[in-house]
């Protein structure tokens, strides 16, 4: 596959799709359609990538919204089997800075993904990347995808639901280990290793095979370091005003992949050898393009996803 061929191959994201149930400081109570990597593939999809999003979905009022979100922000919704359970939420409770904590009601099972071959990336993360039964189909996508694609992976933990730190580190170590591109959060990485360094986790992570590990650091901005040279940058970030930080992170996400596959540096198996020899100047332009994505999404209420015009 050509380069040109290779960032033009559509993106799979696997996980969970969810409504964020959300409650603000003064008392008022919204919904929005969510789930971690939902939000990635609108976003993908919103900065011009075919995406396909394999999810589980209940025949319920919530379900039908979400569908008709998701495909509204031009992704394909494939795998919609939720079991006979409802559609999955999220009780996002936002303090008076904006951040919220999370209480969910998750459902998650998921069939094997039909004709991986098609795909040129692949992305998961968050709680259906350590659910089971779920979790099971995903690895093995994942590993069946990586002879072909590229992988990127968001470990966005979530404590109360994800069980043990000591459980869950052994789980987001081995989906590091297949993947090309990590994403994480300062608070995720805190929270997996307690007193341990960033500068050391990020190492440490780079060292498991991805060629690109980046973690955000909320309005400090970003660090990342490529695996090649062991080179780390810092970008800061560019928030001007916060709505709420709900799907934040996960426009991050998008921007990045995109950027990353427009670059080259996604899309097949050649692009993650170039990855993998890739210096911080290489990489650069795709995180800038993702501090753009989060600092529109941060700007609205819920997990908006920006056009390119938008950064």
């Amino acid at each position: 596959m050509t380069t040109d061929a290779a960032r033009r191959s559509p993106v799979l994201v696997v996980g969970e799709t969810l409504v964020d149930i959300v409650h603000t400081p003064d008392g008022a109570v919204t919904e929005h359609v969510g789930g971690s990597p939902a939000n990635v593939a609108m976003g993908i999809a919103r900065l011009g990538h075919e995406t396909v999003l394999a999810t589980t979905l209940g025949d319920d009022d919530r379900g039908r919204r979400c569908r008709e979100q998701i495909t509204d922000h031009g992704v394909t919704i494939e795998n919609l089997d939720a079991g006979g359970h409802t559609t999955s939420t999220a009780k996002a409770t936002l303090d008076e800075s904006g951040a919220a904590e999370y209480d969910f009601d998750l459902h998650w099972e998921l069939r094997p993904v039909d004709d991986l071959g098609r795909f040129g990336h692949v992305h998961t993360g968050s709680i259906a990347a350590t659910l089971l039964p779920g979790a099971e189909v995903i690895t093995r996508t994942l590993t069946d995808a990586r002879e072909h694609a590229t992988i990127s992976y968001d470990p966005n933990v979530r404590p109360t639901i994800m069980g043990s730190v000591d459980e869950v580190r052994v789980r987001i170590e081995e989906l590091i280990t297949v993947s090309d591109v990590v994403k994480a959060s300062e608070d995720d990485v805190a929270w997996l290793y307690a007193g341990r360094s960033l500068p050391e986790v990020m190492a440490a992570w780079g060292g498991l095979g991805p060629g690109l590990v980046v973690v955000t650091r909320g309005g400090d901005g970003v660090t990342y370091r490529v695996s090649s040279t062991g080179e780390v940058g810092d970008a800061p970030a560019r928030v001007d005003t916060v709505a709420d930080t709900v799907g934040a992170g996960d426009s991050f996400m998008a921007g990045l992949v995109s950027g990353l596959l427009d670059g080259g540096l996604l899309g097949d198996a050649a692009a993650r050898e170039r990855l993998r020899t890739a210096g911080l100047e290489d990489v650069t332009p795709a995180v800038e393009r993702a501090l753009g994505t989060s600092a529109v999404t941060v700007g609205r209420s819920g997990a908006y996803a920006p056009t390119r015009e938008e950064i």
